[in-house]
């Protein structure tokens, strides 16, 4: 095989082979071995090394050298910092509101809202609140979510209904909120701002999501559950709130101030540093908290421990709620993005992911079409890896260029990646987000997965916008931000 070099580019079937590598590790780690082989799959920790050794190797056997290939992977993560130092930022942010009281507060207004004829809609509107504050669906499923099913079992409630609306619920803070871990990494895969990443995702989950609400709202009117919404798991839930947190409407403030912030289109890493700071001081003004409890909630993330004193006994429901958060919180986001970026980074010296695409999806050459190929790329991948973390960046890395070249704004592709990469996840029985479902709300795949409604909707309107090019912006003049990042990896 005729070796290449910086001046001699890599032919398709030089990019492909360690792509190919990577693909057979996944199959085999993440799908024949829990699958078919009943052993325990392999963790992306130990993929994505395995699959760098290889490109290593390659890359050195056609005639690249070791301080070329470094210092393609020293670009690639340089490239990636801005979205660590954000990842950082959330777990602070997380650990910051939880000692506050801030989203135990939302959470415990939230569920007192729940009545039986819109049993359904607020199963689907709590979790939304939970999951948009903290960006966690397992959180908000394992917490909000099973104190809602208590309460729809309590009233004769429909449960794969409820379940669905729950799931929902959660996938929307998952997807929207610039406090998810899943959001954090669709950005920074497809290199665009984060607050522009949640923007452009408005356009299709506000619809989808407002079509799910009207859909349990009729189902809840129309066959209204008959029973009393108080049950005995829910009052000491709500009690043991209480009983933790003064509740004052002051502790709307660290919230409102990203909210604000993301409108005003303020930068990412000071807005999530003054909602911390501003959290950070509520918590020892209003709630009972030393100056060590807030460090300890910063550092490792918020524990009932700090309010034993006075709280009595936790629920385990409360208990899962409020133990989270914290910069520690993070790691795994953190370190599996850094292997990915070593693995990309490394193929980046022979432009392997361009190469690839513009051979894989050469078909695709109007924005409808990569658009399309994009999303069916996302659901793809996020369905064979069962990892929403390598989705973002194989596919962003994927098509980056392609979006480039047809003048489709990358916040298109970060957007596609989670409309059908991050949403698909409840609905693939075998990925481990719906096994937590399962296991955690009790229903499984085959009966709440046609009441999933966000994900359904979401299928039909991102592929339509994509379509007709609503709000896809085909050839707008890009802002600086997205003229910056995309002018370094702009093709010759």
């Amino acid at each position: 095989m005729t070796r290449t070099t910086a001046e001699a580019p890599a032919t398709f079937g030089q990019a492909v082979l360690p792509i190919a590598v990577l693909a057979a590790l996944i199959l085999y780690g993440l799908l024949l071995r829990p699958l078919a082989l009943g052993q325990p799959a392999m963790p992306l920790e130990v993929i994505f090394p395995l699959a760098s050794a290889f490109a290593l190797a390659w890359l050195r056997w056609l005639g690249h050298g070791w301080s070329d290939i470094q210092a393609s992977i020293v670009a690639r993560m340089g490239r990636g910092v801005p979205g660590f130092f954000i990842l950082f930022a959330i777990g602070l942010l997380i650990g910051s509101w939880m000692v506050s009281g801030t989203i135990p507060m939302l959470v415990y207004w939230g569920i007192r809202l729940i009545a039986p004829e819109w049993i359904y809609l607020l199963a689907f509107l709590v979790p939304i609140v939970f999951s948009t504050l903290t960006g966690t669906s397992w959180g908000s499923a394992g917490t909000v979510g099973v104190v809602i099913m208590g309460i729809a079992l309590s009233v004769g409630a429909d449960l794969a209904i409820t379940a669905g609306a729950v799931i929902g619920g959660a996938y929307f803070g998952d997807k929207l909120s610039p406090l998810s871990d899943t959001t954090v990494m669709a950005s920074l895969g497809a290199e665009v701002d984060l607050m522009d990443h949640v923007r452009s995702m408005l356009w299709t989950t506000i619809p989808s999501a407002l079509a799910a609400a009207l859909v349990y709202t009729v189902v809840g009117l129309m066959h209204p559950p008959g029973g009393s919404g108080t049950t005995a798991e829910s009052v000491a839930f709500l009690a043991s709130l209480e009983r933790m947190f003064r509740f004052n409407p002051v502790l709307l403030l660290p919230p409102l101030i990203v909210l604000v912030g993301s409108i005003r289109r303020y930068p990412t890493i000071p807005v999530l540093g003054v909602g911390i700071l501003t959290a950070s001081v509520l918590a020892v003004t209003v709630q009972p908290f030393g100056a060590g409890d807030v460090f300890m909630s910063l550092r490792t993330g918020f524990t009932p421990d700090m309010a034993a004193a006075w709280s009595g006994e936790v629920p385990d429901g409360v208990a899962s709620l409020v133990s989270r958060g914290g910069l520690y919180s993070m790691r795994e986001a953190v370190f599996v993005a850094f292997l990915v970026f070593f693995f990309i980074g490394a193929i980046d010296r022979i432009d392997a992911m361009p190469t690839v695409v513009s051979r894989v999806f050469r078909f695709a050459e109007s924005r409808p079409s990569t658009v399309l190929s994009a999303l069916g790329a996302a659901a793809v991948t996020n369905s064979l890896t069962s990892n929403q973390y390598a989705t973002s960046f194989i596919v962003g890395d994927a098509f980056r260029a392609k979006f480039d070249r047809l003048g489709v704004p990358r916040r298109i592709l970060s957007r596609s990646i989670e409309d059908t990469g991050t949403m698909i996840e409840p609905l693939v029985p075998w990925h481990p987000t719906a096994l937590f479902m399962v296991a955690t709300l009790g229903i499984p795949v085959a009966e709440y997965w046609r009441w999933e409604l966000l994900t359904l909707f979401n299928f039909v309107v991102a592929p339509t916008l994509a379509i007709t090019g609503i709000g896809c912006f085909y050839g707008e003049k890009r802002g600086s931000s997205e003229a910056d990042s995309q002018a370094e990896h702009r093709p010759a």
